[in-house]
């Protein structure tokens, strides 16, 4: 029997915070992170002397439609509108994203005269194969660094934030889509409603809406803290998504479970008049997984506080004992994530030395706040550290292969989430 100690606490500072779908009063905390800086800022050598904003992580969850969120710090147009991330450098996302073209070709008859939208289109790294396939595209990218390694690619790219507004623009030119489709986009977005109704509105009467984002269930029970940063301003369960979903006439008719980020699900939604879609199997078992694990009451979100600060001690523990035994510790890759972990777990230059990233955009920077330097991938073998420390651990499979030749000197690596693992 769950006791009221044991609940998330309340927070009586919290009154004036209204969920950013429903609209209902936050006072439950989720977890509180401490603070922490834009995740996606990677400041320069010239600026590392003129300080960085720093902003709560606290997380609340509504107890009316079960969304967990942040508060919005700080504007998309700031966070979003020169962007240092670019999707192109992992292969296995890569390949998840052309394993993606082919299934929804093959499922839904897309050809030359289907029309594809992607809403954060990035570096053109998904919509690339849709024209291999001579599948006629549009994506919509806000950051227009990245968009341009878009067009380079010969993915037609608007420089836009979308919303309803371009949405209504977009179908009085007779584009409307046969396929939207959105991954890792939905966290990103502070305005809710206005985003889903937009996509409703840039849906063909029969097309096909389809959103990839992580897992609200597997966030909580493989102890993904570190995926909760300012850019990522809400995140989701099936429950609280097809909630959102109904309340903007969409209706979801199919799901998947992914490996990638962690645990994704991949939802599949079409306008709710449409009869063309039937609801498929898998809807009511991710619910009733999540009803399981009380995520359709406050029970289930009451533990995840207690597991962050084990996690957070740790992994402290571990590289205090490898300082004091003289190992060398550097890291690998400089994901958004990182910035939480670092900050959340007090750990900076005297505990990693550096950390390395195969994108160029990166290299010679630092990461935010702590100011652990980024360097080339080819500074491990230079400096044959004893533990690479992987922060982007969904990755963490490619990234061993990459790195193997660690074990030549005797090298291991070291996985943070969801325990501290050394392989």
């Amino acid at each position: 029997m769950t006791t009221t100690s044991a609940l998330p606490k309340i927070d009586q500072h919290a009154a004036a915070k209204t969920c950013r779908f429903c609209g209902a009063g936050l006072r439950r905390t989720f977890v509180d992170l401490g603070m922490s800086p834009l995740c996606e800022t990677y400041p320069s050598a010239a600026d590392l002397n003129r300080g960085e904003v720093y902003y709560p992580l606290h997380v609340y969850v509504c107890e009316e439609c079960w969304l967990v969120q942040l508060e919005e710090y700080e504007s998309v147009e700031n966070i979003f509108g020169d962007y240092a991330y670019f999707s192109s450098y992992s292969d296995s996302w890569l390949k998840h994203c052309e394993t993606y073209c082919n299934k929804m070709t093959t499922r839904f008859g897309l050809g030359e005269r289907s029309f594809v939208v992607e809403v954060a289109s990035n570096d053109g790294y998904l919509l690339q194969y849709f024209v291999k396939r001579n599948v006629p595209v549009l994506g919509i990218e806000p950051a227009a660094n990245v968009a341009k390694v878009a067009v380079e690619k010969g993915v037609p790219t608007l420089v836009r934030f979308f919303g309803t507004q371009l949405a209504k623009e977009l179908a009085a030119e007779g584009q409307c889509a046969d396929l939207v489709l959105g991954n890792n986009v939905l966290a990103q977005v502070p305005d809710l409603n206005d985003f889903v109704e937009g996509l409703k509105i840039l849906l063909k009467s029969n097309g096909v809406l389809t959103l990839e984002f992580p897992h609200l269930l597997q966030l909580i029970q493989l102890n993904e803290f570190d995926t909760i940063y300012h850019e990522h301003f809400s995140y989701f369960s099936l429950l609280s998504t097809v909630k959102i979903m109904e309340a903007h006439g969409l209706r979801v008719f199919d799901v998947e479970e992914l490996k990638s980020h962690g645990g994704s699900l991949r939802v599949y939604a079409c306008r709710t008049e449409s009869k063309t879609h039937p609801v498929e199997p898998n809807v009511q078992k991710v619910l009733a997984d999540e009803a399981r694990a009380a995520l359709d009451r406050i029970d289930g979100y009451q533990s995840f506080a207690c597991q962050v600060k084990e996690t957070k001690f740790a992994l402290v523990d571990f590289l205090l004992f490898a300082a004091k035994e003289g190992k060398k510790v550097a890291g690998y890759g400089a994901p958004g994530k990182s910035a939480t972990l670092l900050h959340y777990c007090g750990i900076g230059k005297d505990l990693i030395e550096y950390t390395v990233d195969r994108s160029p955009f990166k290299q010679g920077r630092f990461l935010p706040g702590t100011h652990i330097p980024i360097c080339h991938p080819d500074r491990i073998s230079q400096t044959k550290p004893d533990y690479v420390v992987i922060l982007p651990w969904n990755l963490k499979d490619e990234i061993m292969r990459q790195l193997q030749f660690i074990r030549e000197w005797g090298g291991r690596f070291v996985v943070p989430i969801p325990k501290v693992t050394v392989y």
